[in-house]
């Protein structure tokens, strides 16, 4: 079992249960963030499935879809796309043509740009390179249920969507990807250009 205290300081902070596991989480964002939104203030700008705090900026061209929570001095460069459900926190910066799609960004991340984050709970004060990416899904594998691997042990997810977890003040290098699945503790440096691949398929192409 993954605590999730343990790769995120102050995680129950957040108001989501550390019971639940990272995928859980993620699978459930929608109905967790609807929680959420009813707690929100006169501090943030709703319309519709998305509230924007009154001092995030939002350059052109932004697209949102679905239920999204931007919260205060949060800055989305031109032309990102958010697919919620998806929550970004305080002093979080997302680069120009990224795309978010169903994940949790903690307060003082920087995205880069043309970066892709997928089905992913992203922590404290962690920069991504251009051009990195979470991948979420194993297009290439016959099962695509995806597995993760915590101190030796595997775990299974029992779901086909599932990106990373990575912990607080974690380096991502510059076009590197991590395989879905990848659980990262805190301060991990990934190199550029590396691929993050923690359980190898077998030569049937099953996990």
């Amino acid at each position: 079992m993954i605590k999730i205290n343990d790769f995120i300081e102050n995680f129950s902070d957040f108001n989501l249960s550390t019971v639940l596991q990272p995928w859980d989480i993620i699978n459930e964002l929608d109905q967790l963030l609807d929680k959420k939104f009813s707690d929100l203030n006169d501090d943030y700008e709703i319309s519709g499935d998305t509230a924007i705090h009154k001092t995030a900026v939002i350059e052109q061209n932004v697209i949102f879809k679905g239920r999204i929570i931007i919260d205060e001095n949060a800055f989305i460069g031109a032309n990102a796309y958010l697919r919620g459900p998806v929550y970004i926190g305080k002093n979080v910066k997302i680069g120009p043509g990224s795309e978010i799609k169903q994940s949790i960004i903690f307060d003082d991340t920087a995205v880069a740009h043309f970066n892709y984050i997928g089905n992913s709970i992203i922590g404290k004060r962690i920069n991504f390179e251009a051009g990195s990416i979470c991948a979420n899904h194993y297009n290439e594998r016959k099962d695509k249920k995806i597995t993760v691997l915590v101190n030796d042990q595997i775990i299974k997810t029992n779901t086909t969507k599932f990106g990373s977890l990575v912990g607080d003040d974690s380096r991502i290098g510059a076009n590197a990807v991590l395989s879905p699945g990848t659980i990262l503790s805190k301060e991990s440096i990934v190199k550029r250009l590396e691929l993050i691949e923690q359980i190898k398929p077998n030569s049937q192409g099953l996990v």
